[in-house]
């Protein structure tokens, strides 16, 4: 059976890849995520700020060491905080693609289409096989609108695409007023990929001590929906390919995934909760999955539920919500006595 696939031009045994996440702060680890058969890794983000930080000792355009600006800067972590300064995580990636033979993805996580994105050509220096960027921003400037918040999107990909020649994948998030049109507007820039979606952890408020409470939780299969839509709406009608992000719970979430569309599944929370080896678990029931549909290649699965095939999916979408509105009468939805 052949469930291989490509991914940002690159050959994989299969389509689960370790997301970005703490399971790349090690060697050890992301040679265990390898032993256990996970077909790529991506590795943790180096953000913006480390890198002006290092470069002009700037943070959000922000000198370091100015006063008046220390309330704003103390919600920042400290450098010591992060587990690899901009050299270091160079030379982990160096060291990572010496010590293992899967592909290993870079990760820059910032907000401005500025300097420190310069940093995209040492990663690529070091050796990594493809860039993720990841565009993280809550947009709250009353006077941005989301054209200019798409058009820098589109402009940071187009000057790397000038910048480095290894593969870039953006991961998105699903907050874009025509996310369709963005992922075109990508597509022409030279995207090689689409990450849906990042994960935005929002904050939580403390009652008894009145003030914004942060933490971060696993994704679950509840948020796997959003991203099934979205793939299944795009897939096969852009270039870059396609990988799917939160929500992969369960091996059946893996599936769900390949049927909308996905190239390849980004796994994280369910690594962490189980280990490594989950990624085998997933593997082998997507294999006695499409062994017990008789297919033989991971492509006779792959967008079968999408909208590939539906001559107008804007009215394929609008019946669907009218179905799902109208799918209980008023009768079943009364509480019983």
């Amino acid at each position: 059976m052949d469930i291989s696939t490509s991914y940002l031009g690159m050959k994989l045994a299969h389509p689960f890849v370790a997301g970005a996440s703490p399971l790349g702060y090690r060697l050890e680890t992301i040679k265990r995520l390898e032993d256990a058969g996970c077909a790529a890794v991506v590795l943790h983000s180096l953000f913006e700020e480390q890198i002006t930080h290092a470069d002009t000792r700037t943070i959000a355009h922000i000198n370091v060491f100015d006063p008046d600006f220390a309330d704003i800067l103390s919600a920042f972590p400290e450098s010591k905080d992060y587990p690899f300064g901009p050299d270091e995580y160079a030379e982990h990636i160096h060291r990572t693609k010496r010590a293992v033979s899967i592909p290993v993805i870079g990760s820059l996580n910032g907000r401005t289409g500025e300097a420190w994105l310069k940093f995209a050509r040492v990663i690529e220096q070091a050796g990594a096989d493809a860039l993720e960027l990841n565009m993280y921003q809550v947009v709250s400037d009353l006077a941005a609108s989301g054209s200019s918040m798409e058009s820098e999107l589109t402009n940071v990909v187009r000057n790397l695409k000038q910048l480095i020649k290894i593969p870039i994948a953006v991961k998105l998030c699903p907050f874009f007023t025509a996310l369709a049109h963005t992922a075109s507007q990508l597509d022409r820039a030279g995207a090689d990929g689409l990450v849906f979606f990042n994960r935005f952890y929002q904050p939580d408020i403390d009652i008894r001590e009145m003030r914004v409470s942060s933490r971060l939780e696993f994704s679950t299969s509840a948020e796997l929906l959003l991203r099934l839509r979205w793939i299944a709406i795009l897939h096969g009608r852009i270039r870059p390919s396609l990988a799917l992000s939160g929500g992969v719970a369960t091996p059946i979430d893996g599936i769900k995934a390949i049927l909308a569309g996905a190239d390849v599944v980004q796994v994280v929370s369910a690594l962490l909760l189980h280990g490594p080896a989950y990624v085998a678990l997933m593997r082998r029931a997507l294999e006695d999955w499409l062994d017990w549909h008789s297919m033989e290649r991971l492509d006779n699965a792959r967008g079968l539920v999408s909208l590939r095939t539906t001559r107008d999916p804007a009215s394929f979408e609008r019946a669907h919500y009218i179905r799902v509105l109208h799918s209980r009468d008023g009768e079943s939805l009364r509480p019983r006595q």
